[in-house]
């Protein structure tokens, strides 16, 4: 486009209108000695203006056009020069980089920038990003530790889950303690997410404009859209967990009156198509936290913002989105591993045994503490990658859709007293 900052246009049109409205051609005597105006066809520019291919001469003042000297499309090998490009004497050249006020370039991402910028982000806000992040890991472990140790200790019977003889009013409760246990931590686990993905959107949307954000600032501008994102990151689940459930109904209820195995090959055909369409969803609407904090938008409207922006690119964003998440689960591996391993070797335990403990839920305060040092590391490092990268799609596909690089740029412009392009080359 030309009006972004960085690029110029591809012509003025100041000194070629005089040449061609009328008057003296350039190509005249006194202009290049020796030519005359009839040896130029009316295709080809004045004789004052060519440089011969390979030429390394400068253009005559004036009569630049951003090109480099003016060619006809035979001389340049039936190209057409780019926008933004240009044509020099030793060849094409490249566009002018786009402005980088913050984390990301002012155009269309690829995937390496996406995951760059959300780790520029805690590089360059490192004070405020793990602050954010340690706060929120050291609170929500110490729940976590909390119940475990006093609510959930013994709650899981593994070894009626393991046992084949066991009764079905054992498996029964169980399987509750297993539910009971998952149900507490993945809700402790997304209160943190959400307080976590509200200041730290808050965090990379300024860092992409190259501004200084503090955590009393994240906090100022993300705290009214906090009931909504709450509301939002808990309709997600429930939203999947449904059709799953109700994919799986047809089966289950073949199963009640007939018994037959068909049944359950159904149940498990209609919990897998319904994963499907979960999966589709979750990865529609997976934009829709950093569109309820950024435009302050309601749950409903920031779900509908998010599936208009993932249209035509899910499977963009469901790549980019699970490359986050995968290196986020390596990560926290990497981290918990030695911490765990410490915890097994100084509570006496072996591995086996250690996992045992993990499953079971009655753990000892010294592995209970050693394992949850570990988690906060990583959730610490983790949370701000997975966080950034989120918003980061959210603004590259809307610069896709919407241009709004252009409003960045100009928002960026209106900041800088000199009146500067933003962070281009030599600025």
């Amino acid at each position: 486009m030309n009006d972004t900052p960085g690029w110029a246009a591809p012509g003025p049109e100041h000194s070629d209108n005089r040449d061609r409205e009328g008057g003296e051609p350039r190509g005249a005597e006194g202009d290049d000695p020796g030519a005359s105006p009839s040896k130029w066809s009316k295709e080809q520019p004045p004789a004052g203006r060519w440089s011969a291919p390979g030429s390394t001469g400068s253009t005559p003042s004036g009569s630049g056009d951003g090109w480099g000297g003016r060619r006809t499309r035979a001389e340049s090998g039936g190209r057409t020069p780019p926008p933004g490009g240009g044509w020099s004497g030793d060849g094409w050249s490249a566009p002018p980089a786009a402005a980088k006020p913050g984390v990301i370039p002012l155009r269309p991402l690829g995937v390496g920038e996406i995951l760059d910028g959300a780790v520029s982000t805690l590089r360059t806000h490192w004070r405020t990003v793990l602050g954010i992040s340690l706060m929120i890991a050291v609170a929500t472990q110490v729940v976590l530790i909390l119940l475990e140790r006093f609510v959930l200790r013994g709650s899981v019977d593994v070894a009626a889950l393991e046992d084949p003889s066991a009764s079905t009013d054992e498996l029964l409760s169980a399987m509750g303690g297993a539910l009971l246990e998952s149900g507490l931590v993945l809700i402790v686990s997304l209160l943190g997410t959400i307080v976590a993905t509200a200041l730290l959107t808050m965090v990379t949307s300024r860092a992409v404009l190259g501004e200084p954000v503090s955590l009393s600032d994240a906090w100022r501008d993300a705290r009214p859209q906090l009931p909504r994102l709450a509301g939002l990151t808990l309709l997600l689940p429930l939203i999947a967990i449904a059709l799953v459930t109700v994919a799986m109904v047809p089966g289950v209820l073949l199963s009640l009156a007939s018994g037959s195995d068909g049944a359950a090959a159904l149940v498990a055909l209609g919990a897998l198509g319904g994963a499907f369409v979960a999966v589709w969803l979750t990865i529609r609407f997976s934009l829709a936290s950093a569109a309820l904090m950024l435009e302050k938008q309601g749950v409903v409207k920031a779900m509908a913002r998010s599936a208009k922006l993932v249209r035509g690119s899910w499977w963009r964003v469901f790549g980019i989105q699970l490359l986050a998440q995968l290196l986020m689960v390596i990560v926290s591996s990497i981290i918990l591993l030695p911490f765990s391993r410490v915890a097994a070797i100084i509570t006496g335990e072996s591995a086996a045994s250690a996992l045992d403990e993990m499953v079971v839920s009655n753990f000892g305060w010294t592995y209970l503490i050693i394992t949850g040092i570990g988690s906060v590391i990583g959730a610490m490092l983790t949370l701000p990658i997975v966080a950034g990268v989120t918003v980061l799609l959210y603004i590259d596909q809307r610069i896709r859709r919407e241009a709004l690089d252009l409003e960045l740029a100009r928002a960026t412009d209106a900041r800088r007293p000199d009146g500067l392009p933003p962070s281009t080359p030599g600025s």
